[in-house]
């Protein structure tokens, strides 16, 4: 895969077949709109292009909304790699680029700077200023410029159409079992393990804090969930605990995870955590002993899921 910082530094002159979206997630509509995009590559000989936008155009456009990612940047830029696409062109989204008419944008940059001969696109699309055309006006351009226009039916999961906002909202409730299945792999956070307070030390499940560096990233509910995570080549899961650890008197938001059968010191390492499922709500206990209690039942949770995934 070719990954381009701009619209500009494509200087592809083939024929191409583009799909266009903000791809949070890279969830199974996305991946649907994917596969169709490969396919016609393939049977019509095209170069295959994905144009998403960085900063989220909320992020942008909306900055009295404080909008959470289910990935980071180069997370979806993982993802969107793996999917077997050619080019892959990460836009800076500005507002001066959220001026452009939906005239100069499938002329100037569609038709003259991709040289599309097809769209692929969700049918929900809207683009131009104000996000006032949709896909009917695409597909009337289309006439004019000569490239065909490709619908995707809303992709149904349970009856329910996928989005990556209902998957935000899912996050949010905590449900990540039905977050992996609409996502159509599982949920991470990646950071960097950093030094706590050492609570977990001291009752004896030492765990380790994961900062991570961007503040738009989607935290899950808070609770406990079992994770897993490649350290040194090796899976090891994992309890994860979200929350303020308020038994002990914690206020701020941390990300801690006791590794089960693993003891090494990651301080300072690169971490990602796998969201397997979700084991209960943080809870506030009357005493130390009542929450390390918890944390064993939790372990035995855990030791018993692990053993029916096999």
């Amino acid at each position: 895969m070719k990954l381009f910082s701009s619209i500009s530094a494509y200087k592809n002159t083939r024929p191409s077949v583009v799909t266009i979206g903000t791809f949070d997630g890279v969830h199974i509509g996305h991946q649907a709109i994917i596969s169709q995009l490969l396919t016609a590559a393939e049977k019509e000989n095209l170069t295959s292009i994905i144009l998403t936008f960085f900063p989220h155009p909320r992020m942008v456009l909306q900055e009295e909304i404080s909008i959470k990612l289910i990935n980071s940047i180069s997370e979806r830029e993982e993802l969107l790699q793996k999917s077997g696409i050619e080019n892959l062109i990460i836009h800076p989204f500005t507002t001066e680029f959220s001026r452009l008419t939906a005239l100069e944008f499938v002329r100037d940059i569609l038709v003259n700077q991709l040289h599309i001969t097809k769209i692929i696109i969700g049918y929900d699309h809207r683009f131009g200023r104000n996000r006032d055309a949709t896909i009917e006006e695409l597909i009337e351009f289309g006439r004019t410029y000569d490239f065909e226009v490709e619908e995707i039916k809303a992709q149904k999961s349970d009856e329910v159409s996928i989005s990556s906002t209902k998957i935000r909202k899912l996050l949010f409730e905590g449900n990540i079992k039905t977050v992996n299945n609409y996502l159509g792999h599982p949920f991470t956070l990646s950071g960097k393990i950093v030094k706590g307070k050492g609570i977990g030390k001291t009752l004896n499940f030492p765990t380790a804090n994961l900062q991570i560096e961007e503040d738009y990233i989607m935290i899950p509910k808070n609770g406990v969930y079992l994770v897993q995570s490649e350290i040194s080549g090796n899976t090891v899961f994992g309890l994860t605990n979200i929350g303020t650890n308020p038994t002990v008197g914690g206020k701020l938001q941390t990300i801690e995870t006791f590794f089960l059968d693993f003891n090494k010191d990651l301080y300072n390492k690169n971490l990602r955590l796998t969201f397997i499922t979700r084991i209960r709500d943080e809870k506030i206990f009357n005493n130390v002993e009542e929450l390390k209690s918890a944390i064993r039942e939790d372990e035995y949770f855990a030791r018993s899921f692990i053993k029916s995934l096999n």
